[in-house]
């Protein structure tokens, strides 16, 4: 059976991929009030989707803010654990910097929330859209360009269907099938690490702190959970990858321990571990001919900072904000204003989470008093670290209206 969505008056908006940046757009121009078909290959419940998984997200105070914007934070609000402060160190070297909510007028600096949850909020509020179509489980099997957009060929349960789109946007992850149709290269750089994620209790209650602590072997982070847990990130080298794997609970938190030293005494009770190679990923463009990148599509940072997801939402609002003010939302002006408002944040973010993860991990004895000297600057030098607050919380550039302060 062949079945076919037609080219919309004002223009169909397609989205491949409904993980947490394909949903939050979808939601975004739906509430815009843009006519949206959104494709997902996994099907429409939480315990499905790939990116719904057992992390603990860090979202930025900007993150929130969008999350707020477009009615998914009420949601899961009850879920998430503040933030009030950051801790960034090296193992064995002196300097520290220090964020601290207070310090700069706000409540907190971000939230955690595991992926889960989110997911699970998304889903929740798609069901609410009132002009969107969701096609799930469903796949993208073809595209063809044409005169006003693209036809995109999508296989479902029911058979095929055509979907013209007068904008494509591609938020299909990592390995995304999009890019590649589109013909956009992407640069890979493998960092051989592997993250295990999992949560611990630790001995002390974390009291809505989180650390980043760096060493040789790479960094370990702990953000705070409800119910005095903790989310704890460690990243080993690929080549550990097995070995890690196979050590039993007592053998893995007497590494974390080492590694990440006892600012909360004694670590016990983790959970399931999961692992993540890491590699950077980022399109040679953002955009085609009547079709865009976001999120993981159009880069996958090193989680350090914990900015990949907190990127490509402000990817997604800032779409939807210039979507929603277009009579066509694949007008070639449009896309080209959509990469320059993005290029500055992008360029930023990426080269801050390249840098740092091989700055403060490199093995190079000569290059400790620099970066003790450079932590104790953002901690101790008040422009500097009302910049470092900025970024961290997630305003960089020119953000989308929609993560500009609503939170009191």
């Amino acid at each position: 059976m062949t079945a076919s969505i037609p080219f919309a008056a004002n223009g169909n908006v397609l989205i491949i991929g409904g993980g947490l940046v394909g949903a939050s757009l979808a939601i975004a121009l739906d509430l815009a009030g843009c006519r949206v078909t959104l494709v997902e290959a996994a099907a429409p419940r939480a315990d499905a989707q790939p990116s719904y998984d057992e992390r603990n997200l860090a979202l930025a105070r900007a993150t929130v803010n969008g999350l707020d914007a477009i009615g998914v934070w009420s949601l899961v609000a009850a879920q998430a654990t503040r933030i009030s402060h950051i801790h960034v160190s090296r193992a064995g070297e002196f300097g520290s910097a220090r964020l601290d909510a207070a310090r700069h007028g706000v409540d907190a600096l971000g939230w955690t929330l595991p992926a889960r949850e989110l997911g699970s909020a998304l889903l929740r509020r798609l069901n609410t859209c009132q002009r969107l179509v969701r096609l799930a489980p469903a796949s993208l099997t073809g595209l063809e360009k044409h005169a006003d957009g693209w036809r995109a060929q999508i296989r479902t349960a029911e058979g095929a269907q055509y979907i013209d789109a007068a904008l494509l946007v591609g938020a299909d992850g990592t390995e995304s099938f999009v890019r590649g149709q589109l013909g956009i290269q992407a640069e890979t750089y493998d960092y051989e690490q592997t993250l295990f994620v999992c949560t611990v209790t630790p001995e002390h209650d974390p009291a809505h702190r989180a650390w980043e602590r760096f060493s040789d072997e790479g960094p370990i982070a702990m953000l705070p959970l409800a119910e005095r847990r903790c989310g704890m990130v460690l990243t080993v080298p690929s080549a550990s990858t097995a070995e890690v794997a196979a050590l039993d609970d007592e053998r893995f938190t007497a590494l974390a321990q080492r590694r990440f030293g006892w600012p909360l005494g004694r670590l016990g009770r983790p959970g399931k571990r999961y692992p993540y190679a890491i590699r950077r990923v980022a399109a040679s463009s953002l955009t085609a001919p009547r079709a865009v990148l976001v999120g993981n599509a159009a880069q996958t940072v090193h989680p350090i900072g914990a900015q990949g997801f907190n990127l490509g939402l402000r990817d997604a609002l800032t779409l939807a904000e210039l979507v929603a003010e277009a009579a066509d939302p694949g007008a070639p002006a449009l896309l080209e204003r959509y990469a320059a408002r993005r290029a500055p944040d992008r360029a930023g973010t990426m080269a801050m989470s390249h840098d740092l993860v091989r700055f403060a991990c490199m093995e190079q004895p000569l290059l400790a008093p620099l970066r003790s000297l450079a932590l104790l600057a953002y901690d101790r030098i008040a422009p500097l670290q009302r910049v470092l607050a900025r970024r961290g919380m997630g305003f960089r550039g020119e953000p989308p209206r929609a993560v500009l302060e609503r939170l009191s």
